[in-house]
């Protein structure tokens, strides 16, 4: 299994002269997406890397040039410290700034146009966006955002705060789904609840992906289904009408999924 990333560093050997270091960074696909959806923003920008972790997204930034500088920011002193040690390794300590930080607690206003948050539950994520200083979230231009759980719930929050997902990729690795949102200032309403729990932005690479979601929860749902229907306890009942609702959601995404192939 391949971890979010790795640091590599090559010693070319030069005898006569000094040796030559060269740093790579290998992330994951999940990571790797999240890089190439943040736009280019020129020279004097700056990316926030929110729960930052290893501090391999600010890092592998820079190398792209998307912006001028970014900041990594956590909330735990051991993997700020992590983080730190990969940008002095790879020689960014000039363009990114470590910083210890609850959420956006410590980014000020004005001092980051694009911030990624990545790796956590829906409802965490909401909770770092609705207890940030609102004149930070007002000087945002761009969110990438990619909850791992909660998915229909944090959608809801995003249109609640009048936000408005402009993009959204789903990719698969390690057998694992993720979503990825570029998000941005604005309004938006889902015809569904469905596509509150699916998504409504898809690329068309991405729809493969959701089929292949939509299947594979189909068949657990369906089974689960079957099994309560040899129970008599109680509960399973009630349990059985929120698993229909839940097929019902399924059945719609497929359909969705049908018609835009076909148009």
């Amino acid at each position: 299994m391949f971890i979010d990333g790795i640091v590599i560093v090559y010693r070319r050997k030069d005898y006569g002269k000094r040796d030559t270091d060269f740093v790579q960074i290998k992330l994951s696909k999940r990571l790797e997406t999240i890089v190439e959806m943040v736009p280019v923003t020129g020279d004097d920008s700056c990316v926030a890397d929110i729960g930052t972790d290893h501090g391999f997204v600010p890092i592998r930034l820079m190398e792209l040039e998307k912006a001028g500088r970014a900041l990594a920011m956590d909330v735990r002193k051991g993997p700020l410290q992590r983080a730190q040690e990969h940008v002095l390794t790879c020689g960014m300590q000039d363009r990114i700034e470590t910083r210890l930080s609850d959420g956006m607690q410590k980014l000020q206003a004005g001092e980051a146009d694009t911030v990624v948050i990545a790796g956590m539950g829906g409802e965490l994520m909401l909770r770092i966006l609705k207890s940030a200083d609102p004149a930070v979230i007002a000087g945002i231009r761009t969110f990438l955002l990619s909850p791992q759980s909660e998915l229909a719930i944090f959608r809801h929050g995003l249109e609640d705060l009048r936000l408005a997902i402009r993009e959204e990729r789903m990719l698969e690795e390690d057998g694992k789904y993720y979503t990825i949102m570029r998000v941005e200032h604005g309004e938006m309403h889902a015809d569904s609840e469905a596509e509150y729990r699916y998504g409504m932005c898809l690329t068309e690479d991405s729809v493969p992906v959701l089929r292949e979601l939509l299947e594979k929860e189909e068949r657990q749902y369906r089974e689960i289904a079957d099994h309560l229907n040899k129970q008599e306890r109680e509960g399973a009942k009630a349990r059985l009408e929120e698993i229909s609702v839940l097929l019902q959601q399924i059945e719609e995404a497929k359909q969705k999924l049908c018609s835009a192939e076909r148009s």
